[in-house]
């Protein structure tokens, strides 16, 4: 008898088996981009063992150059850290800039946190860019719900005259998601 779409919705998923795990190593050394983030993922939280950076990066990296925003903003998080990779904030911003452009609002969020530092050492006309940017993503972040891109915006906003605001606005609404 088939189960009525509730019983679906809640059955307990199986644990991951070594068979599970053998098909996503198949499927990540065959070139499916979800599941060399999967692996990715796995080696960079090693639950009761040591993450392995290095094996995460490698397989963030496969991913993320097939356009996996998810891995984009890992390899970005582990690139401003250090992590499996030496610490470099140019490559960090790249990969952070990737992942939002395709929509990532986590990326979108960090590109706002970046854009509103570098307004605070800036001359006036670079500083009235960087915030009009920061409010911009900080926006685009909001409207998917990340937490805390809504006040964020709203601080920023205050640093702004109203047409600047404008600008931001009609930069955010201007803005398309990429595909690459």
């Amino acid at each position: 008898m088939d189960k009525s779409w509730f019983q679906k919705l809640f059955r307990r998923q199986q644990p991951a088996t070594e068979d599970t795990t053998q098909t996503t190593q198949t499927r990540a050394d065959g070139g499916d981009p979800e599941a060399q983030f999967s692996l990715g993922l796995k080696y960079a939280n090693l639950n009761g063992g040591a993450q392995d950076y290095e094996q995460a990066a490698r397989w963030y990296l496969k991913a993320a150059g097939q356009s996996h925003a998810l891995a984009q903003f890992n390899l970005g998080v582990m690139s401003a850290n250090g992590q499996g990779m030496p610490q470099d904030d140019a490559v960090a911003l790249n990969w952070f800039n990737k992942a939002a452009r395709q929509g990532d609002p986590a990326a979108q969020h960090t590109l706002g946190m970046r854009h509103q530092r570098a307004s605070f050492g800036e001359l006036s006309v670079q500083a009235r860019e960087s915030k009009i940017e920061a409010f911009k993503w900080f926006h685009l972040a909001a409207g998917q719900g990340y937490h805390g891109s809504l006040g964020a915006c709203a601080a920023v906003a205050l640093t702004l005259t109203r047409e600047e605001v404008a600008a931001a606005n009609d930069r955010a609404s201007a803005f398309v998601v990429s595909t690459s």
